[in-house]
């Protein structure tokens, strides 16, 4: 089966959108319910948060294996002859030069540079691709696409409802999904795509994930999403397998360092202020949507160095929250995106921005004001974790 038919055929009716306000509800919704899970409202979606204990959820990943519902993000089809050269216009990378079956991390900006929201644009065939967007941001990503379209041959598709995406991660997960499938595991890089069946249901297996572990999403019709489910935990169940709601979830990319729109990615950041502008390729060919702004804020974050993405680790025992300041010597310098306990290391954890002159590893005097509380932290390098290959 070819990329273009695995996609074709992963496709389903898209049902119409609820416009009365409800919570959207996935695949699985019914499933999770009867799991237990302790549900909540992300991005207008009812989303498992936990199914019991998070720390516990959160080490069966690190340690085994988790499975995740992620049928909340946003999958947006480009197709056509210039397809690829849209989305060269639309995005800051090089999006052209990706090779089928690849995927890259990527960022769609403002004509002003701010970050609209970070992507991974996957290439099913030569004029196929599929971009995955945040939940919180998959309409104005899609409303952008289709706006930048204008005077390209190629086609932009609202998929969000065509897909379910269930998400197996932690070193457990190669050998899991071994067992289910005859697709070539062990030839699939991190970022890549390879069309097959597991489980019996036709998927497109992708070796991606946020949480800091080997893993893989598998992007299927919504038809055969519980199907999928109970198959891999059955498949699971031997070495510890365990579901996982959003809360681990977010505790595991925050360890890996990864960042989350909303928080460490805004409109108000470009990606130099983000210490993420090796995003940007100014040298593929033809215009971009905010190349001459991103060259400006390129230049500024050279001569003028913006604030740091850091690491703190706590001291004591207070977690830190977003939006709390960083202070040193009485002075705010600088502010936590992310903040929570972190199962791995025993401690609080948070990233935040940080005045350069403050950002180098072990700087000392540097604390958290957490409700008036001048808490000590230790700075660190990004990230807190780093899976052992």
């Amino acid at each position: 089966m070819g990329r273009n038919d695995l996609a074709r055929h992963c496709l389903g009716r898209r049902p119409t959108v609820s416009s009365t306000g409800e919570l959207r509800h996935t695949a699985l919704d019914a499933l999770h319910r009867s799991l237990g899970a302790t549900m909540t409202d992300f991005a207008g979606w009812d989303m498992p948060l936990r199914y019991g204990s998070e720390r516990d959820e959160h080490l069966a990943v690190r340690t085994k294996a988790g499975l995740f519902d992620l049928s909340h993000m946003g999958e947006i089809t480009v197709t056509g002859p210039q397809a690829a050269a849209l989305l060269d216009y639309a995005l800051v990378g090089n999006i052209g030069g990706v090779k089928p079956g690849r995927a890259r991390y990527t960022m769609i900006c403002r004509a002003d540079g701010g970050i609209l929201d970070d992507l991974i644009v996957y290439r099913l065939g030569e004029t196929e691709y599929m971009v995955v967007a945040n939940a919180s941001n998959a309409q104005v990503v899609l409303d952008a696409l289709t706006e930048r379209a204008a005077g390209f041959d190629a086609e932009v598709r609202d998929d969000r409802d065509a897909y379910a995406l269930l998400a197996v991660q932690g070193p457990q997960s190669p050998g899991i999904l071994k067992s289910l499938t005859d697709a070539d595991l062990d030839g699939l890089k991190y970022y890549a795509g390879l069309p097959g069946t597991v489980a019996g249901v036709p998927a497109l297996i992708a070796r991606t994930g946020y949480t800091g572990e080997d893993g893989f999403e598998l992007f299927v019709k919504p038809e055969h999403a519980v199907e999928l489910w109970q198959a891999l935990t059955k498949a699971g169940e031997g070495v510890g397998l365990v579901p996982c709601g959003l809360s681990c979830r977010d505790t595991l990319r925050l360890e890996a360092g990864m960042p989350l729109y909303g928080h460490e990615l805004t409109t108000s950041l470009t990606p130099f202020d983000a210490g993420l502008g090796r995003v940007v390729k100014f040298e593929k060919e033809g215009d971009f949507v905010g190349r001459e702004a991103l060259r400006e804020a390129a230049a500024r974050a050279e001569q003028n160095p913006p604030r740091v993405l850091v690491g703190l680790i706590a001291e004591g025992r207070r977690v830190p929250r977003a939006g709390y300041a960083v202070v040193a010597d009485g002075e705010v310098i600088g502010e936590v995106t992310s903040g929570a306990p972190s199962p791995t290391l025993g401690k609080p954890i948070a990233i935040a921005y940080v005045d350069p002159a403050h950002a180098a590893p072990g700087t000392s005097g540097v604390g958290v004001d957490i409700r008036g509380s001048h808490e000590p932290y230790e700075v660190v390098a990004l990230p807190f974790y780093k899976r052992q290959k």
